[in-house]
């Protein structure tokens, strides 16, 4: 499971990083990350694809947020059992504490 979310997490990280230093043009000496290799980028990728260079990073972003929403439920699936246990145990330590406690002064006689 580790390495499942370090080979999910990595690429992620390495596209928003490049994505973010490269928009903003925080080439810092390396022409990757300036802004006319990110403006190429998107414009070969559009040309590519067949579409406006504008409309890429939307649906990258939104294809992210989807693998996202796979990979957390499969990690979620895979953690279920101990998913339940806690929620039982908060559920059971929040009614515990609504109880009143036979040492507490509101009881007394």
């Amino acid at each position: 499971m580790k390495w499942f979310l370090i080979l999910w997490a990595g690429p992620v990280a390495f596209l928003g990083a490049w994505y973010f230093l490269s928009y903003y043009d925080m080439s810092f000496g390396f022409f990757m990350l300036t802004r006319q290799s990110h403006d190429l980028v998107f414009q070969i990728y559009g040309n590519v694809l067949g579409i406006a260079p504008e409309t890429i990073p939307p649906l990258v972003a939104r294809a992210i947020a989807f693998d996202s929403l796979i990979v957390f439920s499969i990690i979620g699936f895979r953690k279920r059992k101990a998913i339940a246990a806690w929620w039982r145990n908060r559920q059971a330590s929040k009614a515990a504490a609504s109880l009143p406690r036979a040492d507490s002064l509101s009881s007394a006689p």
